[in-house]
Formats: structure tokens, sequence, C-alpha cells
């Protein structure tokens, strides 16, 4: 995980650094397992979250202030009656686990000066929060851990805590050359990176990757073939990164990938060089905007779901009702067959004699022999009118196939469409307007109610808006809805339009002013046509360009659907990163 020992070794050193000396005014558990401190030091108001979940722990400073219960949990009031009005002496690790200790002095009911500590665990589904005194007695945890749950270590008012060693890992700060070169690191029969990460603590795998990224050597190499000069390069990395934590030289950063960010961590990640970084000033904006970003893409994902299935429940309807109609016209082929036997059986049938089984003539359309097939039971006449019949009916097929394959066609490309909105969709008012048009086109019912004559209000929601390097508006719509209004109320004629070629993607405008757009500005509109499109996966798409003059609504089409000649084409990558995005 990110959270590793080093990211808590920053972590500590910011809280150290702003809370040491501030007095605890605020104690809330808004969480069965978390907890907010209210602090005051340097006449400055702090407060830090602290969480004990199994799925998301964390500690950081925030703005925030979350809906607490109407009352206080146990625990809450148990640190309210020791720990209220103390004072925080410092916050510590021990070593570069993932463990705080924040030391807080208070007067007890007699006026004494008194200490606690307030140890935050930040191990996964082993997080806890633990109040104990100096000599490390329990007094309460915001988790109850008895022997029936844990044969390593209770965690219940009264025993002693200790830090349970499971791994017997080493300590990054007292690992020796010999046993980082030898046993117990890099003598392990494993690749590189997991030798490291699996014998010394808070180095995670990201950590790992990255000391083999600094020291130039392929992390999924095995140990032993590791050469003895690169053990001591190796441990040389590690000793570097190491002296950064001790004095304290962090960059706290995201790491992220068109946007959505992949790791987070307190030192440069120069393994993930090809991905874009933001550096922070505090490890703790770091967490808020990591997790604030990973909560909404994952719970836009969770939104989304139905409205996947629905739309890919519909597409693959659509496309088994498409492959059953071009089979059915490839059965109307024969239609001209029958109606050339029909009017060969006119011509030459005069001469045939009763109970003639096949009619051999000149077909004068081709010069051709051809042999016309005859029911001996019916007369040429009647031979005649039953492939005159059967011609008839496969043009009509044939008639009605075209306009209904049209349709499905349509109907195809229209889904595709709100499949590549749904993975573009960013915000729950983007997905609204998908569900919209789901259910204007019937793919979703609408439910009664709300009163006669009453239509709900569209929730309306903003499309992407870039700057180009040359200091262009550039607009990419999120959904058809918003292409459509982009191109059509948005837009003026002088206006520049992309879209990706043939395939569904987002209408991008860039606005002129009545100016002439330099080469730099159609390269990277044409990027985000490319990038907000079903080609995203690839390396290149090619995209259309045209001033919006030139682009027509498709009449009776569906929103978003256009009509264009005379354009330009470019081929363009899928890469966004440098566009400048504005909120």
């Amino acid at each position: 995980m990110a959270l590793d020992g080093l990211v808590i070794s920053n972590i500590v050193y910011e809280l150290d650094t702003a809370l040491a000396g501030g007095h605890i005014n605020k104690i809330y558990q808004p969480e069965a397992d978390a907890l907010l401190l209210g602090i005051k030091n340097n006449r400055k108001n702090y407060k830090l979250l602290i969480s004990a979940s199994a799925s998301l722990p964390l500690i950081y400073l925030t703005d925030e202030t979350p809906d607490n219960p109407m009352s206080a949990p146990n625990f809450c009031m148990l640190l309210r009656k020791y720990i209220g009005g103390g004072r925080i002496t410092g916050v510590t690790q021990p070593g570069l686990e993932r463990i705080i200790h924040i030391h807080i002095e208070h007067l007890d009911e007699l006026g004494d000066l008194r200490e606690k500590i307030l140890i935050v665990e930040l191990m996964g589904k082993y997080s806890n929060i633990i109040f104990c005194q100096p000599d490390l007695t329990i007094i309460d945890s915001i988790k109850h851990i008895s022997a029936n749950i844990s044969s390593v270590r209770e965690v219940l008012p009264g025993r002693t805590y200790f830090i349970a060693d499971t791994q017997k890992k080493q300590d990054p700060f007292l690992i020796s050359q010999e046993d980082f070169t030898g046993q117990p690191v890099l003598m392990k029969p494993m690749p590189i990176a997991k030798a490291i990460y699996t014998s010394i603590t808070g180095i995670s795998p990201i950590i790992a990757e990255e000391i083999c990224c600094r020291a130039g050597i392929d992390s999924a190499r095995s140990t032993s073939s590791l050469t003895d000069d690169e053990k001591l390069h190796l441990y040389g990395t590690f000793e570097r990164l190491m002296d950064q934590v001790t004095g304290h030289d962090y960059r706290p950063n995201i790491v992220s990938r068109d946007g959505v960010p992949e790791e987070f961590s307190c030192t440069r990640l120069t393994c993930y060089a090809e991905l874009d970084e933001q550096v922070y000033d505090s490890i703790s904006d770091v967490l808020k905007n990591y997790y604030a970003l990973k909560n909404k893409i994952t719970r836009i994902r969770q939104k989304s779901s139905d409205l996947r299935h629905i739309t890919g429940t519909a597409l693959d309807r659509c496309r088994r009702k498409y492959a059953i109609q071009q089979k059915q016209m490839k059965g109307t082929e024969k239609r001209d067959k029958y109606r050339i036997y029909g009017e060969m059986i006119n011509t030459y049938g005069y001469g045939l004699p009763v109970g003639a089984k096949v009619l051999e003539c000149v077909n004068y359309y081709d010069g051709k022999e051809i042999k016309v097939p005859l029911d001996p039971t019916m007369t040429p006449h009647e031979n005649s009118v039953r492939y005159f019949n059967r011609y008839a009916k496969l043009k009509r097929t044939r008639e009605a196939l075209t306009e209904q394959i049209a349709d499905t066609q349509a109907e195809i490309e229209h889904l595709e469409s709100i499949q590549t909105a749904l993975n573009i969709a960013s915000d729950e008012a983007g997905l609204s307007q998908v569900k919209d048009e789901l259910t204007e086109y019937g793919y979703i019912k609408k439910h009664a109610g709300g009163g006669r004559g009453k239509a709900r209000k569209r929730i309306k929601s903003k499309p992407f808006h870039y700057i180009s390097s040359d200091g262009f508006h550039m607009y990419v719509g999120k959904n058809n809805y918003q292409n459509e209004e982009l191109t059509f109320s948005v837009a003026d004629g002088a206006d520049w339009w992309f879209h990706a070629k043939g395939i569904p993607g987002s209408h991008v405008i860039v606005k002129t002013e009545g100016k002439e757009l330099p080469d730099r500005t159609f390269e990277e509109a044409g990027r985000l046509a490319a990038y907000y499109s079903k080609g995203q996966e690839n390396d290149k798409v090619e995209v259309d360009y045209i001033q919006k003059k030139y682009v027509k609504k498709t009449p009776g089409g569906r929103p978003g659907f256009v009509i264009y000649h005379t354009n330009y084409s470019m081929v363009s990558r899928t890469d966004i990163s440098g566009i400048r995005q504005e909120e």
C-alpha cells in the first residue's frame, strides 16, 4: 500500500511540527472507527482526522468537519475525560513502522501533571487507535481485539501494548550493509523488489520498485543474478533514501495518468516517470486530494454500473438483431434470379410439353444458356406467376430490411456513443444527463408520479474546459446532450469543431474569438478529440476537423449526431498530458 513507513514518517514530521505544544480543545468520534481532534496551537486551529477503517486507514490535517452522532460513544467520552484540554508534547514513529505515537500531557483530578499516549496503527485490516499509559498499559482502544480474534496479540484494557513482530523484518535505520547484501535481504530466492519489501520494515512494494529504478536494476530479476557490485549499488541507493527520511527531505506528490491518480508518496517516484506528477506542500494535502479523487472515481463507477448494464444489454440485443437482418438481406439476393426465371417462362414457355420439369433456353440478358426449374404439376403461366411472386416478396423484404438495417445501425451507433459518454462521465450531473437520454429513447422506463404535466427538471452538467498553450478556450462534451449544445448553441460559425473519425466520441469546440488558430492549438484540440473517444485505448486516432458553420445536424437524428463534408483530417495522439484544464 502507498501509506507505507516513509509516508508515515512524513506525516509524523508534519504533525509534530504543526501540533507539538498545542492544546486539544475538541474530541469527536464521527464514525465507529474514526476520531476528529480539534487542536489549538500558535493561535491557529487544526483538525486532525484519524481513521482506523480496515479498508481506508488514514491520518491527516483537514479543514472539513464530518457529521457527528447525537451522543458520543464510550471511547470518545473516555478521551474527553483524560485528555480534553491536554497538551500535545510530541508526535513520534517507532522505527519506520506504520504506527504513530501522539504524546499528551494533562492534569488529573488532583491537578497533577500526567502523560498519556494515543497510538495510531495504520495497518490495513489490523488498524486501530489505542489509548495507553506511559508504561504502555492499555486504557482502552477504539477496537477491542480478544484472544478469540487474534492469537498473536490482545488489545484490551489492562493488557500491555506491544508491536507484534510477526514478519521478522529488519529496522531500516539499523540494517547493516552485510545484512542488506546478504541474509536476510538479497539472499532470498525471489525477485529483487520482493526481497526488499518483505525483509525491511516500512518499505512498500512501490518503494522497493523505486529503489531498484534509482539503482538502474530490473526489479523483476532474481536476487541470485545480482553481482556483488550491484548489491552494493542497491544498498547505497537504499541508504541515500533513508538519509532523505532522517533529514526530512520530503517531496509529497501524486502521480496520475490522464487525470486519474495512480499512486502517491513522500519521495519522487522515478519509476513512474511516464505519469504526470503533482507536488504538494503538505502530505495531508496529498492524502486529502488522492483519496477524494479516488473516492469520486469509484463512486461514479458504482453509480454508472446500472446504466452500463442497461446500455450493454441493449447494445447486445441490437447487434444480434443486426446480424439476423444482414443474414435475411443476403437471402434476398436471389430475387433477380426469380424475376428472370419468370420472364424466361413467359418468353419461351409456349412450346413446353405438359409435365416438363425444366426449361432450357438462352438468357437474353447475357446470351448464356439457362435452365429454369419447373413444377410439372403447374402450367407454364402458373410457374411464371410463382417466380414473379417470389421476386416481389423478396423485393418487398429487401426494401423493408434496408430501412430496418439503417435504423438498427443508427441505434447501435447511438448506444456506442452512450457507452463512450459513460466512460467519460466524471460527475453525477453528467451521469444524470446520460440517464435522461436513455429514458428519452425508451431504454429506461419512465416512472409514474410527480403530477400530471410536471416534467422532471434536468440536471445541468458543464463540459470539460481546457486552455490551449496559445490561450484559446477548448470545450469537450461529456455526452450527447452536451455535444449537441456545444456545437449548435455555444459554438459560433467561425469556431473550429473536432471529432474522432468514424467512431463515437466527444465534440471538441475551439473558440477562435475571430483569430486564426496556431498549429499547436489544432494539435492539442485533436488530442482532446482522440482521447475523449472510443479509441482512447489506442496510441493514435484519426480526427476530423472543420469550421462549425459546415457542421449540420442529422435530420431527425439523435442528439449529438451530425453530418459534414469537405473536412480536414489529422492523426492525433491520445495523450492529453500537458494540456491545461480549467475547473
